[in-house]
């Protein structure tokens, strides 16, 4: 079980990011207003706007004071103002947050699945003609860019073949609804969601394997085979069951960053989510709605490290004993 020194780990390391992310606009020499939202931005607000959001985060008095504003603005939900988009920045996060956990948590999951499965086999066959080719044929896979795997498959399919949309995540003005709306949604959900896979399943490959052929010189192992049991038990129950832990540990890291580690997919195909906004905001220099960005993923990956820390022991009971 997880132990009241790992609560307080992450209680400290969530303090720690949320003043960081109150702090370092601040601390920057100038206008705090000019240092949170840019100079456009400030050129082009109204002296009206800049009066309530000065106001908003009290801007205008001491540190503490802001600190503690700052605190309150939090738990209300408030992570400010997005100048570009003319909205809070919590609107328009969870706008488009939807998208991203649609398309990049399928990707991980597929990802995941097709890339322990694969191990166990390859691991499982070390050395003969299946895995030899198929570790050289995830390896090449694996050198190739997500965004150039994006390009490619858009040229192949929507360009040349025209037989998936270019962009977006639905045909906004085609008033579809219903299972008609589900299909849409899945034909721009194709392209972006195989480049994904495509990219991310070598890691996971390799990794179980590697610990496929670690697992299966355990003298356990041998215990098994002169038991008599079957070779699927042995290979999936046993040896590949204990290769699951560093997968885990991978699997929670990247379910963690998965809102912004699409960006460069998203922007392929103009797709609509977490990773596709933060490029616009990049682009608009929209420095709140970035900060916010910036926060919900770290809040991302310090819960689901949490999660997955509190799942260890389910899949290695030895987890218990080293703590």
């Amino acid at each position: 079980m997880l132990t009241r020194q790992n609560l307080i780990t992450y209680l400290v390391a969530l303090f720690i990011i949320l003043t960081l992310n109150f702090l370092l606009p601040r601390m920057m020499p100038g206008n705090p207003i000019i240092a949170i939202y840019g100079d456009v931005a400030v050129i082009q607000m109204s002296p009206e706007l800049e009066a309530e959001l000065t106001e908003r985060f009290s801007l205008d008095q001491p540190l503490g004071r802001q600190f503690v504003s700052y605190w309150v603005a939090l738990f209300q939900g408030d992570l400010g103002y997005s100048y570009a988009y003319n909205a809070p920045v919590t609107e328009v996060i969870f706008g488009r947050l939807p998208w991203t956990l649609l398309l990049a948590g399928l990707a991980l999951i597929i990802s995941t699945i097709l890339g322990i499965m694969l191990g166990i086999e390859s691991g499982w066959r070390r050395g003969r003609k299946f895995d030899g080719s198929l570790l050289t044929g995830i390896v090449a896979l694996s050198g190739f860019p997500d965004f150039l795997l994006g390009i490619l498959l858009l040229l192949l399919f929507a360009v040349n073949l025209q037989l998936l949309p270019l962009f977006g995540a639905e045909n906004a003005y085609s008033g579809l609804s219903g299972f008609q709306r589900l299909v849409d949604i899945a034909k721009h959900l194709l392209l972006p969601l195989v480049t994904l896979v495509l990219a991310r399943v070598g890691g996971g490959y390799l990794l179980t394997r590697n610990a496929m052929i670690g697992e299966l010189r355990e003298p356990y192992i041998l215990l098994a085979r002169a038991k008599g049991l079957k070779q699927g038990t042995i290979r999936y129950r046993h040896a590949g069951r204990n290769s699951l832990l560093p997968i885990m540990t991978r699997t929670g890291i990247l379910l963690g960053l998965m809102v912004t580690g699409v960006l460069f997919v998203e922007v392929v195909f103009s797709y609509p989510g977490i990773g596709f906004t933060t490029y616009e905001a990049l682009t608009y220099r929209d420095y709140p709605l970035l900060q916010g960005l910036l926060l919900v993923s770290a809040l991302c990956v310090l819960t689901v490290n949490f999660i997955a820390d509190l799942l260890y022991a389910k899949v290695d009971p030895r987890v218990n004993y080293a703590r």
